[in-house]
């Protein structure tokens, strides 16, 4: 006994080990359990196999393995046919990888003939659960119809199951079987309790006009008939999912629906709104007219505060959303005077519903250009600030207070004086003393950290619009409270650390640091503000201060990220966080030298003298300084990645920019060597001959035009990386696109200058969604303009007022902090595709062999995985194309060797449950010789999201070799 629990022990071990990458292994563990004599042990090798399918989601491993589970449900007991169901319904997205359907179908469908009711109910139901991929077998849809007249009540109910899941999946069974479910309920036979469970496959019957017709009818004369509650509600729930799917049967639906809201019984009223709720997200632009202000009105003699009334003022939210009802003037009044009567009540729940409401309105007025009625923002003016403060004082109204706060924000991004308003408001109560429990001063907090967000971006926004550059230097005209805020703000954080300090209010310090953060971007940061941050690392614990650093690397203060980055660095225990917080330190590093001209030594040790100009570095010594440290931070990160961190936006970002800066410290140095070295004597000659009238300078022209395809190279890199990030944030990829940018017009500036012809003015890819990125922009707005300075010539030349204009360009875009993206810290989602081929190569480097003359099929499968806190967050896959390209090697004896022929075969297809496969007949066919060819066969995929966008995969390729043996080899 105990060396069968060992077994079993370290059975469960083996397969939860992670480190396990052969899918057999796990499979023939699996095996054991399934033959041994335990039936104990056969239920845990079971329920396993879903875990198996998971990690192992391929198409030949599902197969083999669902075969197995079929044959025991088949031979064995009713409780292992339990499990097998248990393993079908919970690997739903996987059941289409099963690709020997007929035979899965026919070991199942064998126990219907059973004579154990038991065992054919757990056949109906597994069929049932496996309807996706047997839509019309015709034997199965006589089985149900069949079973549905049986005289045990467990096989009915398993028949009413698969009945619901094959009507839902097949419209030949919907139509067939719509008279036979309409007839069962009409019975007097039929048990209530059955008809209740027979009318939700009715809500299915939507395939074609005049079945759903039918069956709107018949449910429609069933409310009168049975007018029970639950029959009510059942039939009501069934005939609206029957108009949310044909749409046309909405209008009758709501009005239905408002009729039974009169209904005495506050279950049926309840469900009711539930059905109403479901109808205004699918189709609000079709009710009825009249219908909103029928809902208002019953709304109105609704009790304050109750369940009903809180779900119609969600319903009439949710219309608000649709264009039709919000820009109703005559509904639009109506919802005015149902909210004043909200207002009215002492409710927040109530209350915040009804500013919810008002709010949407308005906002929809500014999305559209339109002036929004004056009675609506007078409203919200005289309670928004006082429903604030009154739900301050209870925390129960935590949820209400969100939303208050919500509202405030949207109404802030439309609006500029309501935004300086309610950022006054958030910072007055933030920083007033007023005791705050946790959870709501960091829901004030995070409301700050959006209006701050905000006016930053507007700000940026406005200084990269202005038309002169002096305009844009000088007169600043853009209104932001924070920075009459931010000294509050600071001293509420010195407050925190130095009372007695709680550590329950980290969180609520990392939020308001990265609120300070944010409104100190585009500035240095100032000695108080130093000083303050110097006393909150003393007392949060090393999680927290790594939050901080990675907000000032985000927003561009690499002074306080590389205080916090260098500390840590002393703390960790794990190699791989050592390496990589000594790399995010090097690049703060890097980033010092070139804003502040100083090593970050020296400024730890003079920061307060940060501001002058003596002693700074020069150009030359900056670039080449933080080149260096870009090196060595690059060279850190690939030791901390791993196969499973592989760290591979992070290396190729890093690596992007200590490109850009060679390419600009080689600027630096060519307009240096012009200075030094004037052009030889036969330049001019030179410069004749050539017909090139910019040789005439000399080896600076040849200089600039190398600067020029360095920065083209970097231009393109910053390309690929950005077509490879496909689970970035839009944020992180609106920085790639900027920094892409700028080194295109940098180049582009360089062009100008060197070559005789040059290309079309660059155009301005976005103004910025985000503060970073309207930040980094205006600064390329701002490098633009320098170079609009140079006068326009007739006869191009290359002169120090050149020369000195990109010398201010580039020393503009390297004193701009860079702002490193979100992405290169964290992950939202992680999207992968797993490929293979057919047919597989034996061993490694082993060749496939295809005969002389003949073509070779290659199929093509692969999963998509998603993992990360939010999958398929910012963006899905719709399509993948794959590419596959065929090139002819060299023969092992070469004999007139020609060009390699390349083939290439593309193909797009569609995954379903994340799930894809492809077949490519590959034509190898060559002129026969005496000598074999072989050829390397190499599989590229490329994503295509929902909007089209093709990105492209990173990872291994997928690579065959297929030989083609000589004649005289075929003739043997």
């Amino acid at each position: 006994m105990s060396s069968a629990n060992a077994r079993s022990n370290t059975f469960n071990e083996a397969f939860l080990n992670d480190s396990y990458q052969d899918a057999s292994t796990v499979t023939t563990e699996l095996d054991k359990g399934l033959r041994s004599q335990v039936l104990g042990e056969q239920c845990e090798a079971i329920v396993r196999f879903p875990k198996l399918f998971e990690k192992y989601p391929f198409p030949i491993v599902i197969n083999s393995n669902f075969l197995k589970l079929t044959e025991f449900f088949r031979v064995g007991s009713n409780l292992l046919r339990l499990w097998v169901l248990r393993v079908t319904e919970q690997t739903q997205k996987h059941l289409e990888k099963i690709t020997n359907v007929d035979e899965f179908v026919k070991r199942i469908f064998m126990v219907i003939h059973s004579n154990d009711p038991i065992a054919r109910s757990l056949t109906l139901r597994i069929l049932g659960s496996v309807a996706c991929i047997i839509p019309e077998q015709q034997q199965v849809h006589h089985a149900i119809r069949r079973a549905l007249d049986s005289h045990d009540t467990v096989e009915v109910e398993a028949a009413i199951y698969a009945s619901t899941q094959f009507a839902a999946q097949s419209k030949t069974f919907a139509i067939s079987m719509c008279s036979k479910v309409a007839s069962m309920i009409e019975s007097l036979q039929t048990p209530v309790n059955m008809k209740l469970q027979l009318i939700p496959v009715l809500k299915f019957m939507h395939h074609d006009a005049n079945t759903a017709a039918m069956v709107k009818t018949l449910c429609t004369n069933l409310l009168p008939k049975y007018p029970s509650e639950t029959f009510v509600c059942v039939t009501l729930d069934s005939l609206t999912h029957l108009s949310c799917a044909t749409l046309v049967d909405i209008p009758d639906q709501v009005n239905l629906l408002i009729e039974y809201l009169e209904d005495p019984r506050l279950r049926v009223r309840i469900h009711v709104l539930k059905s109403l709720q479901i109808v205004a997200e699918k189709g609000a632009h079709l009710w009825p007219a009249g219908s909103v202000n029928n809902l208002i009105s019953i709304a109105q003699a609704m009790r304050a505060g109750s369940q009903e009334n809180s779900m119609m003022l969600k319903i009439i939210l949710t219309l608000t959303k649709c264009p039709l009802i919000a820009g109703s003037k005559k509904e639009g009044e109506r919802i005015l005077e149902l909210c004043i009567l909200c207002f009215q009540t002492l409710n927040h729940k109530t209350n915040s519903l009804a500013i919810a409401i008002l709010t949407s309105i308005v906002t929809y007025c500014y999305n559209e250009k339109i002036s929004p009625p004056q009675s609506y923002l007078k409203e919200i003016n005289a309670h928004h600030e006082q429903l604030i403060m009154s739900s301050l004082k209870d925390e129960a109204h935590i949820r209400e207070l969100s939303k208050y706060l919500k509202c405030g924000v949207q109404l802030s991004e439309k609006n500029e004086t309501i935004a300086v308003d309610f950022t006054k408001l958030m910072g007055k109560i933030l920083t007033d003393g007023q005791m705050l429990k946790q959870n709501q001063s960091e829901l004030i907090c995070e409301t700050l950290a959006a209006l701050c967000s905000h006016f930053m971006k507007e700000k940026f926004q406005n200084v990269a619009k202005k038309s002169t550059h002096e305009t844009m230097d000088v007169d600043d005209t853009s209104v932001n409270p924070f920075h009459e805020l931010l000294p509050s703000l600071l001293r509420r954080l010195e407050n925190l650390v130095n009372l007695k300090f709680d550590p329950k209010d980290s969180h609520f310090i990392e939020i308001l640091s990265a609120v300070c953060l944010q409104a100190m971007m585009g500035f240095h940061i100032t000695k108080d503000m130093h000083d303050v941050f110097i006393k909150v690392f003393k007392v949060l614990n090393n999680w927290s201060q790594y939050r901080i650093a990675r907000s000032a690397s985000r927003y561009g203060h690499p002074f306080i990220a590389a205080k916090i980055y260098q500390k840590l660095t002393k703390d960790v225990a794990q190699e791989k966080f050592y390496f990589y917080l000594s790399g995010l330190s090097q690049i703060s590093m890097a980033e010092c030298i070139l804003i502040y001209g100083r090593e970050f030594e020296e400024l730890e040790a003079k920061f307060t003298e940060i501001d002058r100009d003596e002693n700074q570095m020069n150009l030359i010594q900056r670039l080449e300084k933080a080149v260096a440290f870009y090196w060595k931070a690059l060279a850190t990160l690939k030791a901390a990645s791993s196969h499973i961190h592989s760290l591979s936006f992070q290396t190729e970002f890093v690596w992007l920019r200590a490109s850009f800066l060679e390419a600009l410290l080689s600027v630096v140095i060519a307009r240096n060597t012009q200075y030094i070295t004037p052009p030889p004597a036969i330049a001019q000659t030179f410069a004749h001959n050539t017909r090139d009238s910019l040789q005439k300078y000399g080896h600076v022209t040849n200089q600039f035009r190398k600067c020029v395809k360095l920065l083209k190279v970097c231009e393109d890199n910053f390309s690929i990386l950005y077509k490879s990030a496909f689970d970035a944030d839009p944020c992180t990829l609106e920085q790639l696109e900027i920094m892409q940018y700028m080194c295109a017009y940098i180049g582009y500036s360089l062009e100008t200058i060197c070559f005789t012809t040059t290309q079309e003015a660059l155009n301005i890819p976005t103004q910025g969604n985000y503060p970073e990125t309207a930040y980094t922009m205006s600064m390329c707005r701002r490098i633009a303009r320098e170079f609009e300075k140079l006068p326009s010539e007739c006869v191009k030349t290359i002169t120090n007022v050149h020369t000195e204009a990109i010398l201010k360009e580039i020393e503009m875009a390297i004193k701009s902090p860079i702002c490193i993206p979100r992405f290169f810290f964290q992950v939202q989602q992680n999207t992968s595709i797993k490929l293979s081929m057919s047919p597989f190569q034996r061993n490694a480097g082993e060749a496939v062999v295809v005969p002389n003359g003949h073509n070779l099929v290659v199929k093509v499968e692969g999963v998509i995985q998603n993992s990360g806190a939010k999958p398929c967050f910012y963006r899905t896959i719709d399509s993948v194309q794959l590419t596959l390209t065929s090139q002819l090697l060299a023969p092992l004896r070469p004999v007139d060797v020609k060009a390699h022929d390349v083939n290439t075969l593309v193909q797009v297809t569609k995954p379903k449950r994340e799930f894809l496969s492809a077949n490519f007949l590959l034509s190898l066919n060559q002129p026969a010789t005496n000598e074999g060819k072989q050829w390397q066969v190499t599989l590229d995929a490329n994503i295509i999201d929902e909007s089209g966008v093709s990105w492209n995969t990173l990872g291994p390729k997928n690579t065959l070799i297929v030989r083609i043996p000589a004649e005289n080899s075929m003739r043997k």
